[in-house]
């Protein structure tokens, strides 16, 4: 499996990423991620959408936390052509209890917890710490990603404008 080194920092700090470095017009990788209810979930659940991978290192910071509202409140508006997902390696239960607690009810949240084939696929597992860098994506309805954005610092926020854009054009 490739990797990365330094691909990405944490406060600074430079970490390793594994997996393929995925290039926009590229076709998006399959992966099995678990929803809420431990079901497997992969990419062809979402076939003939317009599919938003927003991607967090865990739904319990603070970033992260908004980066999901943002979401999750941008979701509504894209209309149901437009599917959002969150993916993390929080576990589906606490994935579960904080959806609850934020009322985060427009978006699916996905745990890469058991196999980190999301992360593996997407070129997305931080090996120092095996979390989920901060990255979005827009796959088209065919399955090709036309918009993606690894954020370089953890610690910062994605371009939710330009993602949101990026899904607007597909419609």
């Amino acid at each position: 499996m490739p990797e990365r080194s330094g691909a990405i920092t944490f406060v600074g700090n430079p970490l390793t990423l594994v997996g393929p470095e995925l290039k926009v017009g590229q076709l998006a990788p399959d992966f099995s991620a678990l929803d809420i209810d431990l079901n497997p979930v992969g990419l062809k659940a979402f076939a003939g959408h317009i599919l938003v991978i927003s991607v967090v290192p865990s739904l319990d910071t603070p970033v992260c936390d908004l980066q999901t509202r943002r979401f999750n409140a941008e979701a509504a508006a894209l209309g149901p052509q437009v599917r959002i997902i969150t993916l993390s390696m929080d576990l589906p239960f606490a994935q579960k209890r904080w959806c609850g607690t934020a009322g985060v009810e427009q978006l699916t949240t996905l745990s890469d917890h058991r196999e980190a084939s999301f992360g593996l696929a997407y070129g997305l597992l931080i090996k120092e710490l095996r979390l989920l860098a901060r990255a979005v994506l827009v796959v088209d309805q065919k399955g090709k990603i036309t918009y993606l954005q690894v954020v370089k610092e953890v610690s910062q926020e994605p371009d939710y404008q330009a993602a949101i854009e990026a899904a607007k054009a597909l419609l």
